[in-house]
């Protein structure tokens, strides 16, 4: 039955400007086109302030092996942001935690395959103190790291990280330095 779960093709919320939904696509097919819809990222951080990074699976349809933030996808039509980020993290991580919004923003990030992420992102956040049961499916690895060598890493290696992780996480770094 899981086999047959994941053949079913995820749909997209599409939204305007000002996230208002205005339809629903297949997510694939939002990605060719580049069509503006809603999705989510979630940041997890340990009592040391580290945030969890992931390195994708090494098998996805795009940017497999690259580091991102701890997690990130679309909500499902109805599904409230912090809905959607708890299961997606469950999903992905293994693990479930309380999630806050933070900040929102539109974003552009065109791949090498052709396809392009535009979208309405919320960001997610939340701690935890335990090791993740990663999906191998999804994830290759996952590390905690400062967000101060996070900022440098990205500085001297952008190529080991997705291309949307680093526009999030700049706005992040941003935001956790403008309300501190």
């Amino acid at each position: 039955m899981l086999f047959l779960l994941n053949m079913i093709e995820e749909n997209v919320i599409l939204v305007d400007e000002n996230n208002k939904q205005i339809g629903i696509m297949p997510k694939m097919e939002a990605h060719e086109k580049a069509v503006l819809h809603r999705a989510f990222s979630v940041f997890i951080f340990n009592a040391k302030n580290e945030l969890m990074l992931q390195q994708r699976a090494l098998d996805k349809y795009h940017s497999p092996g690259l580091w991102t933030n701890t997690c990130c996808s679309h909500q499902r039509d109805g599904e409230s942001n912090v809905e959607a980020g708890k299961r997606r993290l469950e999903e992905e991580m293994g693990f479930c935690v309380d999630l806050v919004e933070s900040i929102s923003f539109i974003y552009k990030a065109p791949f090498d395959n052709g396809l392009t992420e535009h979208e309405f992102d919320h960001v997610l956040i939340g701690t935890y103190e335990g090791s993740p049961k990663i999906n191998r499916a999804e994830v290759a690895d996952w590390k905690w790291m400062p967000l101060e060598d996070v900022k440098a890493d990205i500085a001297e290696h952008p190529e080991l990280y997705t291309a949307w992780f680093k526009v999030i996480f700049d706005k992040f770094y941003e935001y956790i330095n403008i309300n501190s």
